[in-house]
Protein backbone atom coordinates (compact mmCIF):
# COMPACT_ATOMS: atom_id res chain seq x y z
CA UNK A 1 0.00 0.00 0.00
CA UNK A 2 1.27 3.78 -1.15
CA UNK A 3 2.34 5.79 1.85
CA UNK A 4 -0.25 9.58 1.76
CA UNK A 5 2.75 11.50 0.12
CA UNK A 6 2.68 9.02 -2.62
CA UNK A 7 -0.84 8.65 -2.77
CA UNK A 8 -1.11 12.56 -2.84
CA UNK A 9 1.91 12.30 -6.10
CA UNK A 10 -0.56 10.30 -7.82
CA UNK A 11 -2.89 12.43 -7.32
CA UNK A 12 -1.65 15.76 -8.13
CA UNK A 13 -0.24 14.06 -10.96
CA UNK A 14 -3.71 12.69 -12.26
CA UNK A 15 -4.75 16.48 -11.49
CA UNK A 16 -2.44 18.02 -13.86
CA UNK A 17 -3.17 15.07 -16.45
CA UNK A 18 -6.89 15.82 -16.79
CA UNK A 19 -6.03 19.59 -16.80
CA UNK A 20 -3.59 19.62 -19.60
CA UNK A 21 -6.10 17.63 -21.59
CA UNK A 22 -9.14 19.60 -20.68
CA UNK A 23 -7.39 23.25 -20.86
CA UNK A 24 -8.29 24.91 -23.90
CA UNK A 25 -11.03 21.92 -25.07
CA UNK A 26 -13.63 23.69 -27.06
CA UNK A 27 -12.03 26.80 -27.87
CA UNK A 28 -12.37 28.22 -30.97
CA UNK A 29 -9.31 29.63 -31.33
CA UNK A 30 -5.72 27.25 -30.83
CA UNK A 31 -4.09 27.66 -27.86
CA UNK A 32 -1.31 29.35 -29.39
CA UNK A 33 -3.17 32.49 -29.86
CA UNK A 34 -5.03 32.20 -26.66
CA UNK A 35 -1.91 31.92 -24.61
CA UNK A 36 -0.45 34.68 -26.25
CA UNK A 37 -3.05 36.92 -25.99
CA UNK A 38 -2.81 36.24 -21.61
CA UNK A 39 1.33 36.49 -21.60
CA UNK A 40 0.72 40.03 -23.43
CA UNK A 41 -2.00 41.25 -21.10
CA UNK A 42 -0.12 40.17 -17.22
CA UNK A 43 3.26 40.73 -19.34
CA UNK A 44 2.88 44.03 -20.39
CA UNK A 45 1.06 47.24 -19.07
CA UNK A 46 -1.56 46.96 -22.03
CA UNK A 47 -5.38 46.80 -22.57
CA UNK A 48 -7.68 44.12 -23.83
CA UNK A 49 -8.40 46.79 -26.82
CA UNK A 50 -4.44 47.20 -27.34
CA UNK A 51 -4.04 42.92 -27.78
CA UNK A 52 -7.29 42.96 -29.99
CA UNK A 53 -4.93 45.12 -32.55
CA UNK A 54 -1.89 43.33 -31.74
CA UNK A 55 -3.74 40.18 -33.06
CA UNK A 56 -5.69 42.01 -35.50
CA UNK A 57 -1.94 43.11 -37.30
CA UNK A 58 -0.98 39.71 -37.38
CA UNK A 59 -4.16 38.35 -39.12
CA UNK A 60 -6.22 37.26 -36.37
CA UNK A 61 -9.39 38.54 -36.01
CA UNK A 62 -10.87 38.50 -32.06
CA UNK A 63 -13.00 40.90 -30.10
CA UNK A 64 -11.89 42.42 -26.80
CA UNK A 65 -14.31 40.83 -24.78
CA UNK A 66 -13.13 37.53 -26.07
CA UNK A 67 -9.68 38.17 -25.15
CA UNK A 68 -11.09 39.91 -21.54
CA UNK A 69 -12.85 35.91 -20.52
CA UNK A 70 -9.66 34.36 -22.07
CA UNK A 71 -7.33 36.52 -19.53
CA UNK A 72 -10.08 35.71 -16.67
CA UNK A 73 -10.26 31.93 -17.48
CA UNK A 74 -7.04 30.83 -18.47
CA UNK A 75 -5.09 33.88 -16.61
CA UNK A 76 -6.52 31.59 -13.34
CA UNK A 77 -5.11 28.05 -14.73
CA UNK A 78 -1.76 28.69 -15.82
CA UNK A 79 -1.18 30.73 -12.41
CA UNK A 80 -1.76 27.58 -10.75
CA UNK A 81 0.37 25.71 -12.86
CA UNK A 82 3.27 28.56 -12.21
CA UNK A 83 2.83 28.44 -8.27
CA UNK A 84 2.63 24.40 -8.85
CA UNK A 85 6.29 24.82 -10.70
CA UNK A 86 7.42 27.73 -8.79
CA UNK A 87 11.11 27.04 -7.21
CA UNK A 88 10.70 28.95 -3.71
CA UNK A 89 10.83 31.99 -2.21
CA UNK A 90 13.59 33.57 -0.27
CA UNK A 91 14.08 33.51 3.72
CA UNK A 92 13.67 37.27 4.12
CA UNK A 93 9.89 38.91 3.26
CA UNK A 94 9.29 42.64 2.73
CA UNK A 95 5.54 43.40 3.84
CA UNK A 96 3.97 46.38 3.27
CA UNK A 97 -0.11 47.58 2.86
CA UNK A 98 -1.12 49.85 0.29
CA UNK A 99 -4.69 51.63 -0.14
CA UNK A 100 -6.62 50.63 -3.19
CA UNK A 101 -9.94 52.68 -3.92
CA UNK A 102 -12.37 50.24 -5.68
CA UNK A 103 -16.45 51.50 -6.08
CA UNK A 104 -15.94 54.47 -4.19
CA UNK A 105 -14.33 52.25 -1.05
CA UNK A 106 -10.83 51.96 0.50
CA UNK A 107 -9.46 48.86 0.32
CA UNK A 108 -5.84 47.78 1.55
CA UNK A 109 -3.80 45.65 -0.61
CA UNK A 110 -1.18 43.53 1.90
CA UNK A 111 1.94 42.22 -0.10
CA UNK A 112 5.20 40.10 0.76
CA UNK A 113 7.94 40.22 -1.45
CA UNK A 114 11.14 38.19 -0.95
CA UNK A 115 14.79 39.57 -1.14
CA UNK A 116 15.39 39.04 -4.83
CA UNK A 117 11.89 40.85 -5.31
CA UNK A 118 9.67 37.98 -6.45
CA UNK A 119 6.03 38.91 -4.69
CA UNK A 120 5.60 35.74 -1.88
CA UNK A 121 1.54 37.06 -1.94
CA UNK A 122 -0.88 39.79 -2.39
CA UNK A 123 -4.24 39.90 -0.94
CA UNK A 124 -7.03 42.71 -0.81
CA UNK A 125 -8.45 43.26 2.61
CA UNK A 126 -11.16 45.91 3.38
CA UNK A 127 -9.15 46.86 6.90
CA UNK A 128 -5.18 47.00 8.13
CA UNK A 129 -5.84 46.10 11.71
CA UNK A 130 -4.38 43.41 13.71
CA UNK A 131 -6.82 40.71 12.48
CA UNK A 132 -6.07 41.56 8.62
CA UNK A 133 -2.23 41.46 9.46
CA UNK A 134 -2.85 38.14 11.13
CA UNK A 135 -5.08 36.86 8.14
CA UNK A 136 -2.12 37.97 5.92
CA UNK A 137 0.52 35.99 7.92
CA UNK A 138 -1.46 32.93 7.76
CA UNK A 139 -1.73 32.92 4.07
CA UNK A 140 2.14 33.16 4.09
CA UNK A 141 2.79 30.23 6.68
CA UNK A 142 0.66 28.34 3.59
CA UNK A 143 2.37 29.65 0.48
CA UNK A 144 5.46 29.25 1.68
CA UNK A 145 5.04 26.04 3.66
CA UNK A 146 6.46 27.53 7.40
CA UNK A 147 8.54 31.18 8.73
CA UNK A 148 10.47 33.17 7.18
CA UNK A 149 13.78 33.64 8.82
CA UNK A 150 13.36 37.62 8.64
CA UNK A 151 10.38 39.72 7.94
CA UNK A 152 10.46 43.46 7.42
CA UNK A 153 7.55 46.11 7.70
CA UNK A 154 6.98 49.78 8.56
CA UNK A 155 5.77 50.70 11.79
CA UNK A 156 2.04 49.89 11.56
CA UNK A 157 1.34 48.07 15.38
CA UNK A 158 -0.79 45.70 13.04
CA UNK A 159 2.42 43.62 12.26
CA UNK A 160 3.73 43.37 15.41
CA UNK A 161 0.68 41.76 16.75
CA UNK A 162 1.05 39.19 13.67
CA UNK A 163 4.29 38.83 14.78
CA UNK A 164 4.25 38.35 18.19
CA UNK A 165 1.52 35.78 17.85
CA UNK A 166 1.83 33.75 14.29
CA UNK A 167 5.79 34.20 13.23
CA UNK A 168 7.69 34.50 16.84
CA UNK A 169 10.78 32.90 15.47
CA UNK A 170 11.32 34.66 12.66
CA UNK A 171 13.34 37.84 12.87
CA UNK A 172 11.36 41.45 13.08
CA UNK A 173 13.14 44.78 11.22
CA UNK A 174 10.43 47.79 11.61
CA UNK A 175 13.65 50.26 11.21
CA UNK A 176 13.25 53.20 8.77
CA UNK A 177 13.81 53.17 4.75
CA UNK A 178 14.49 48.94 5.87
CA UNK A 179 11.27 48.44 3.50
CA UNK A 180 12.02 50.08 1.02
CA UNK A 181 11.64 47.25 -1.33
CA UNK A 182 8.54 46.36 -0.66
CA UNK A 183 6.93 49.67 -0.88
CA UNK A 184 8.13 49.86 -4.38
CA UNK A 185 6.88 46.69 -5.08
CA UNK A 186 3.67 48.35 -5.49
CA UNK A 187 4.24 50.62 -8.64
CA UNK A 188 3.41 48.27 -11.09
CA UNK A 189 -0.12 48.05 -9.48
CA UNK A 190 -0.33 51.74 -10.01
CA UNK A 191 0.51 51.77 -13.27
CA UNK A 192 -1.75 48.99 -14.03
CA UNK A 193 -4.39 50.50 -12.35
CA UNK A 194 -4.26 53.61 -14.37
CA UNK A 195 -4.35 51.58 -17.80
CA UNK A 196 -7.56 49.76 -16.47
CA UNK A 197 -9.29 52.87 -15.59
CA UNK A 198 -9.36 51.68 -11.60
CA UNK A 199 -10.50 48.34 -10.65
CA UNK A 200 -13.88 47.36 -10.83
CA UNK A 201 -14.40 45.31 -8.13
CA UNK A 202 -12.78 43.31 -5.34
CA UNK A 203 -12.47 40.20 -7.11
CA UNK A 204 -11.68 41.16 -9.96
CA UNK A 205 -8.82 43.12 -8.88
CA UNK A 206 -7.63 39.53 -6.59
CA UNK A 207 -7.66 37.74 -9.51
CA UNK A 208 -5.88 40.14 -11.87
CA UNK A 209 -3.08 40.85 -9.05
CA UNK A 210 -2.10 36.95 -8.29
CA UNK A 211 -1.75 36.39 -12.24
CA UNK A 212 0.21 39.25 -12.64
CA UNK A 213 2.17 38.62 -9.54
CA UNK A 214 2.80 34.88 -11.39
CA UNK A 215 3.87 36.19 -14.53
CA UNK A 216 6.10 38.76 -13.23
CA UNK A 217 7.66 36.26 -11.59
CA UNK A 218 8.75 34.09 -13.91
CA UNK A 219 9.87 37.00 -15.99
CA UNK A 220 12.06 38.46 -13.39
CA UNK A 221 15.50 38.08 -14.51
CA UNK A 222 17.45 40.67 -12.79
CA UNK A 223 18.48 41.79 -16.10
CA UNK A 224 20.67 44.74 -14.17
CA UNK A 225 22.65 42.06 -11.98
CA UNK A 226 23.31 40.15 -14.92
CA UNK A 227 25.17 40.21 -18.52
CA UNK A 228 23.57 39.80 -21.62
CA UNK A 229 23.90 36.54 -22.88
CA UNK A 230 23.44 35.66 -19.22
CA UNK A 231 20.44 37.05 -19.36
CA UNK A 232 19.55 35.75 -22.75
CA UNK A 233 19.85 32.31 -21.08
CA UNK A 234 17.32 33.03 -18.17
CA UNK A 235 14.73 34.23 -20.56
CA UNK A 236 15.04 30.93 -22.78
CA UNK A 237 14.60 29.06 -19.47
CA UNK A 238 11.94 31.59 -18.66
CA UNK A 239 9.67 31.18 -21.84
CA UNK A 240 10.56 27.40 -21.85
CA UNK A 241 8.60 27.46 -18.32
CA UNK A 242 5.92 29.30 -19.75
CA UNK A 243 5.52 26.98 -22.05
CA UNK A 244 4.79 23.99 -20.20
CA UNK A 245 2.14 25.95 -18.25
CA UNK A 246 0.21 26.93 -20.81
CA UNK A 247 0.55 23.47 -22.95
Amino acid sequence: MDSPSVCIAKLNQHTWYYEAMNTHKRQRFPPDIISYAVWLYYRFNLSHRDIEDLLAERGITVSREAIRLWCIKFGAIYTRRLKRKHRGHGDTFYIDEVFVKINDRRHYLWRAVDQDGEVVDVFLQARRNGAAAKRFFRRLLRSHGGEPRKIVTDKLRSYGVAHRELMPDAIHDNSQYANNRAEQSHEPTRVRERVMRKFKSTGQAQRFLVAHAAVSNLFNLCRHKVGAQHYRDLRVSAFAEWSKAVA
